[in-house]
């Protein structure tokens, strides 16, 4: 017997649903292809078809579709023009951002201080002059994430100066974290020598580059027990360890308001013996770091 009765055909748009039932502890998904109707005042749902065998990228391709999305071809509709490295600038920026760096360089942000940031980004991605950091932050989503733009060598020199009128406030405020009364300061005098000749603080001396004949400068650190660094003082490059050292427990004693101390210095130097001896620094000792014979 042939049933010639036509069928209805209901209009409407379609959309993915997803219908969800546990048994015995397990559940199982299905996701159809359904449209909604009215019949008789009332609202029913047709399966058009199962979707559950498709992958979830398909699925999701679908329902953006339905949704009005047009989907396209990567390969065909998108040429790459440029990808810039971000990996490594993500981990610096992540971290100097959770160490509040930026905000203990200035409370406010501005210009200078991403500039500042930007230079200590590039120190830790790709060491170089300053000339070099105008062309790397470039290179990389530096320049973007700090929303940078257009670098020149001018700005970043005005950065440090601007950075250099806030150097006080950003010592006091490490010193004030990371260092206590009758507590320990890590010191050391380094240096670096130079290649110009307008350096005003450049002058021969010993260079521990072992760059002989060459202007200089050097730099005494204070850092605390753990080696985090607190403080820096930039010197002529002819200046002795006990000449900087002076300078180094005038700030730790009158600036940071630390009062007793206990100066450590690398290895037996005659600076050392200078602080043990001196009348004129109560609340202050001083130790030479041991060394393999000693210990």
């Amino acid at each position: 017997m042939w049933d010639n009765t036509p069928v209805a055909k209901r209009g409407g748009k379609v959309h993915v649903a997803v219908t969800r039932r546990h048994y015995k502890g397990t559940e199982y998904t299905t996701t159809l292809l359904r449209r909604s109707y009215r019949e008789d005042g009332k609202v029913r749902n047709e399966t058009v078809g199962n979707l559950s065998h498709l992958d979830e990228w398909m699925i999701d391709g679908l329902r953006a579709m339905l949704a009005g999305r047009r989907l396209v071809d990567l390969h065909e509709e998108f040429e790459i023009v440029r990808s810039l490295p971000h990996g490594h600038v993500a981990a610096v920026l992540g971290v100097l951002r959770d160490l509040g760096l930026e905000r203990l360089i200035s409370r406010e942000r501005c210009r200078e201080r991403d500039l500042v940031v930007a230079m200590i980004c590039q120190r830790l991605l790709a060491a170089g002059s300053k000339l070099s950091v105008t062309r790397l932050v470039g290179q990389t989503t530096l320049a973007g994430e700090l929303e940078l733009g257009e670098v020149c060598e001018a700005e970043l020199l005005s950065a440090m100066d601007w950075l250099l009128e806030r150097q006080e406030r950003i010592e006091k405020t490490l010193a004030r974290r990371h260092l206590q009364q009758d507590g320990y300061v890590l010191y050391d005098l380094s240096s670096s020598y130079l290649e110009g000749r307008h350096c005003e603080l450049g002058e021969l001396g010993y260079s521990r580059d072992g760059k002989r004949g060459k202007l200089q400068i050097t730099y005494g650190l204070c850092c605390s027990p753990e080696g985090r660094p607190v403080s820096v003082a930039v010197h002529p490059g002819n200046t002795a360890d006990p000449a900087s050292l002076q300078s180094a427990l005038t700030k730790v004693k009158d600036r940071f308001g630390v009062q007793r101390v206990v100066f450590v210095g690398e290895g037996a130097g005659g600076w050392v013996h200078h602080l043990a001896q001196s009348p004129s620094d109560p609340g202050v000792d001083a130790r030479p770091r041991l060394s393999a014979v000693a210990v």
